[in-house]
């Protein structure tokens, strides 16, 4: 684990502080990381340091370093990603911009040597040995069945989106500037050496990324050289920067994000629109006018900050009162947009209703629990102008492995609508290992039927 600078007596670090080096034994196995539950793998993957240790200590706080000097470890992360397999890849169809950047760090600035169109690999190699760039291969995991294994289960564990690169810097060369990012950062060495200096964040949990000039940024807080099998994590708005040994062999790492838009401030514009939304249908005083002639003034008035900062206090009054709180955007965001569950094979699973079709003396249990997303909100179509609760059920079983993470790429949502009068039938199944269909808290059997026939239609439970 890195240790603090030591204080000098002006208050200034004297230096980059010594990196306390933690070892692991890796089980046996073709695969040292635990694949059998999201749990399981984010353990692995930190061993041995316990989630609950890192949750309470580094989580959004500092830096972790886990150095492990385990051959079965480093040689699977070796097996991630490799610098020869951009050969295959460029004849899969890989294009400069999207799928790879060449870049290289001058006098504190990233110069980018990209081509168009598609990417070559005898160019990338040359670019890669005479003008010593580094080569950033975006979103790995669209191509790599172990890294798509690897996100598919920490977006499971984190709740959020999880994002991956790889970096590939040749000996003595350097490729990003100083700078620190948005997301939660974890970094996995698989092939060399990097060099990594670490300074104390200027923006605490930034909120966007950020090039910071090599002259503001002082002395590195550590210090410190990963080698194949070793991981190190930063907090969002960490500032950093790597660069390859001279005289070694290249170097090549991954880097795991997530995090990203998933601040409490993030939640709290999600859900507020909502809030106010159903206080307002409650409330007259919500829906009254503003004053006259409120949007020409050059300063909002003290009127209407008082007159807001008390409705605020009733959005609280409300919220505590109820304990309703409706996700307008990021519920379906992180299910349109996540990689579907792992599989090898063709993925039938994924997308044909296996077993027999539910009946009412049916037990059912809800299956990839953790790629199923139950929110409320308005109807999308409603009959008349009250625009009643209805239940949305997203899921990720059909989504995209190919656009995972690619901001530009088409996506689009896949699941369930069902009356709001549902709800408590939907939480039995939720909360059951195996339920009785004709057991459902619904009116009538029609109602049970149609709704367990319709999660079944989408493979979300099965018969047991």
């Amino acid at each position: 684990m890195p240790k603090k600078a030591k204080p000098a007596a002006n208050g200034q670090e004297e230096g980059p502080a010594p990196c306390k080096q933690m070892k692991v034994e890796v089980a046996e196995g073709p695969f040292p990381l635990n694949f059998d539950s999201p749990s399981g793998l984010f353990e692995s993957l930190i061993s041995p340091v316990k989630a609950e240790t890192f949750f309470q200590e580094f989580w959004e706080q500092k830096p972790l370093l886990i150095q492990r000097d385990d051959l079965a470890l480093a040689t699977y992360y070796q097996s991630l990603f490799r610098l020869s397999d951009l050969k295959s890849l460029c004849r899969q169809g890989v294009y400069y911009g999207r799928d790879i950047n060449v870049c290289r760090c001058v006098s504190g600035k990233k110069k980018v040597l990209n081509k168009d169109g598609k990417v070559h690999f005898l160019q990338l190699r040359k670019d890669f040995d005479q003008k010593r760039a580094t080569i950033q291969f975006h979103q790995p995991q669209r191509f790599k069945d172990e890294l798509w294994r690897i996100q598919e289960k920490l977006e499971c564990y984190f709740g959020s989106l999880v994002g991956s690169n790889v970096y590939m810097t040749p000996a003595g060369a350097q490729g990003l500037p100083p700078h620190y990012d948005d997301v939660e950062v974890f970094i996995l060495q698989l092939e060399g050496e990097k060099h990594w200096r670490l300074y104390r964040p200027t923006v605490p949990l930034a909120r966007e990324y950020s090039v910071v000039a090599e002259d503001r940024i002082g002395r590195p807080a550590q210090e410190f050289t990963l080698k194949p099998g070793d991981l190190l994590y930063f907090p969002r708005g960490t500032i950093h920067q790597a660069d390859t040994p001279p005289g070694l062999a290249h170097s090549t790492h991954v880097t795991i994000s997530t995090y990203q838009g998933s601040s409490w401030g993030d939640f709290l514009l999600d859900t507020i629109s909502g809030l106010v939304f159903d206080t307002a249908k409650a409330d007259v005083e919500l829906r009254a006018g503003i004053p006259r002639q409120l949007l020409l003034q050059v300063e909002t008035t003290a009127v209407a900050t008082r007159r807001l900062s008390g409705f605020l206090r009733m959005l609280a009054d409300r919220l505590e009162g109820t304990g309703e709180l409706l996700s307008a955007d990021m519920k379906k965001d992180f299910a349109m947009n996540r990689l579907p569950p792992y599989y090898m094979g063709d993925g039938a699973e994924l997308s044909t209703p296996g077993g027999q079709l539910p009946r009412l003396d049916s037990m059912v249990r809800l299956q990839f629990r953790d790629h199923v997303v139950l929110t409320v909100g308005p109807d999308p179509d409603p009959s008349d102008e009250t625009r009643e609760k209805v239940i949305y059920i997203y899921h990720s079983l059909k989504n995209k492995r190919e656009t995972h993470m690619m901001g530009s790429e088409e996506t689009e949502s896949h699941g369930l609508l069902f009356p709001f009068s549902h709800m408590d039938a939907l939480k039995q199944i939720w909360s059951s290992s195996a339920v009785s269909v004709k057991d459902l808290k619904l009116t009538t059997d029609e109602e049970k039927h149609s709704l367990v026939v319709s999660l079944w239609t989408e493979c979300l439970i099965q018969v047991v």
